[in-house]
């Protein structure tokens, strides 16, 4: 009695750790574990194709999860994914020529926003250029000589979009194909 009894109690504890085990796995593959509120800024970019992206996806640069996405929606006249991706407080300099390209990460396949650093722009180096290659004397009156970062509304221009294995196999397929046929043409006509 006392051997079936301490089986019974094993056989709880066993299924009670399996249990939290799912749950911990699920709140992972659901991104809600890492989720958070905090103070951040928007910005927006937008692809020519977001497939497989979702709300709460990383935003990271340098392996380091920056934010995470906060939206997605479809612009008719571009027609283009809009995606908004809200920045932790914490990195506010961003520079403003930053890139985002959508990626695959891990064995399920989940798609993140990548952010990779590009030059923050700096108007008063641009018109130091633009005079010298016109041989005059730069005219800084009235320019802010800060370097400009990624803040609240900011837009990045520099996007790609995700890599979809079918449209690359169909893209393989049918450039092999184009060859094959024109290998049969060649040989045919002579």
């Amino acid at each position: 009695m006392m051997n079936t009894r301490t089986a019974e109690i094993w056989v709880g504890i066993f299924v009670a750790a399996g249990l939290a085990a799912l749950f911990m796995l699920a709140m992972k593959v659901s991104n809600l574990s890492a989720y958070s509120s905090a103070t951040g800024y928007d910005v927006t970019a937008r692809f020519d194709d977001a497939s497989g992206l979702k709300v709460r996806s990383p935003v990271t640069m340098a392996g380091v999860t920056l934010g995470r996405v906060s939206g997605i929606s479809f612009d008719p006249k571009t027609y283009q994914a809009v995606v908004t991706l809200r920045i932790e407080g914490q990195y506010t300099t961003l520079p403003d020529g930053t890139s985002a390209n959508i990626y695959t990460a891990g064995l399920l396949g989940e798609k993140y926003v990548g952010l990779l650093p590009g030059p923050a722009s700096n108007p008063c180096e641009d018109e130091k250029l633009q005079a010298e290659l016109e041989g005059r004397q730069p005219n800084l009156t009235g320019l802010d000589c800060k370097p400009h970062y990624l803040k609240q509304g900011s837009n990045i221009k520099l996007t790609q979009g995700s890599l979809v294995l079918e449209k690359l196999i169909a893209e393989f397929v049918s450039k092999f194909m184009d060859k094959g046929d024109s290998g049969k043409d060649k040989t045919q006509s002579k």
